[in-house]
């Protein structure tokens, strides 16, 4: 299947939870490349809301009947609980689709590689969402760090910490790790993903897990300590039941530090109903400006505007190019995901 560049690109969502709603309905409808065709989901409150919100689209039950209408489609993004991302993005490829695949990727590293593989033989284009390498926090640090302003950094501190003492989605409840459920896989990819494209290649070093909710049944307090090739040591932090956060980022540089609490704006602002084409979409509020440089000399550094958007523009390009065949990059190259799911292998050994 080519894509015709004198039409819309055409996009189904399957899915239409957190995920679907919050992250990639939005996004695709402010790209205008995009055309938001199809939407699956098998909830009555859900289809209501997916049918008010994008009334163009078609509603339907499920993945599978998205993939029956594949002649009709271009790309399909999943939203999808982990354990169904393998075959439904095997199928999909085979179907003739791109792909986009929330994270984790898949559940197991060789899945992983088993996709990326078919798509290149197919010649169809396939990218993983990490859309957090659009948060603004992790934007101002990369852009730190391409300044040189700490010096030489000798060590990584990066959290996502929740207050969440309930599982709350059904799916999440009965998962186990085998199903991608707990928060390794949850939160873990991101925090991850953001180390390595920051430092480069790691082992895991150190790892704890810990579940202690009731009712879950995988993990829902992490600890990794990764080392980096690079010389740099990540401590890396992941809780549902932390009443008191700690800072998101603290990086330790030779000339200096920075320290940042708070978290990205994006996804709170979309779910009070926030649209991305808005203008104060993904700026954050001055008060939770990072603090650079030493104890008694300490500088606010604004934070950059967040950008989750530009994953789908760099898609869009890269479809509307000639797709596989084009020379434009993916958003996202899917074999680092698969490096975070080795890493994430790695810790379920040690722990």
């Amino acid at each position: 299947m080519t894509t015709d560049s004198s039409r819309p690109i055409r996009v189904a969502v399957a899915g239409f939870g957190l995920s679907g709603s919050v992250f990639h309905a939005p996004l695709i409808a402010a790209v205008p490349a995009f055309s938001l065709d199809v939407i699956s989901t098998s909830d009555a409150g859900r289809k209501a809301a997916a049918s008010a919100s994008y009334p163009a689209a078609r509603i339907v039950d499920s993945p599978a009947d998205i993939l029956e209408l594949a002649g009709e489609l271009d790309l399909l993004v999943l939203g999808t609980p982990p354990a169904t991302h393998y075959p439904l993005a095997k199928a999909a490829l085979e179907a003739g689709l791109d792909v986009v695949v929330d994270k984790p990727f898949t559940v197991h590293s060789a899945e992983g590689e088993e996709l990326i593989a078919l798509a290149e033989r197919l010649g169809r284009v396939l990218t993983v969402f990490q859309n957090r390498r659009w948060d603004g926090d992790f934007l101002t640090v990369r852009g730190l760090l391409d300044s040189g302003g700490l010096g030489v950094v000798s060590r990584f501190e990066s959290r996502f910490e929740r207050w969440s003492p309930d599982v709350a989605k059904a799916w999440k409840a009965s998962a186990t790790a085998d199903d991608g459920g707990g928060v390794l896989f949850d939160l873990g990819t991101h925090l991850l993903d953001q180390a390595l494209e920051l430092f480069g290649p790691a082992t895991v070093v150190h790892a704890e897990l810990q579940a202690r909710r009731p009712g879950e049944k995988v993990d829902d307090d992490v600890f990794l300590a990764l080392r980096h090739e690079s010389g740099v040591l990540s401590h890396l932090w992941m809780n549902m039941l932390c009443a008191q956060q700690a800072p998101r980022f603290r990086l330790l540089g030779s000339e200096g530090a920075y320290t940042k609490h708070g978290i990205d704006p994006q996804e709170p602002y979309i779910v009070a109903g926030g649209s991305p084409l808005d203008e104060e979409y993904g700026v954050e509020d001055p008060d939770w400006a990072g603090l650079l440089g030493r104890d008694g000399h300490l500088d606010r550094l604004p934070t950059e505007r967040g950008g989750y958007p530009e994953f789908y523009r760099i898609l869009a390009e890269k479809i509307s190019d000639g797709g596989a065949a084009s020379a434009r990059p993916v958003p996202v190259d899917p074999a680092g995901p698969v490096e975070v799911l080795r890493l994430i292998e790695q810790a379920r050994a040690l722990a």
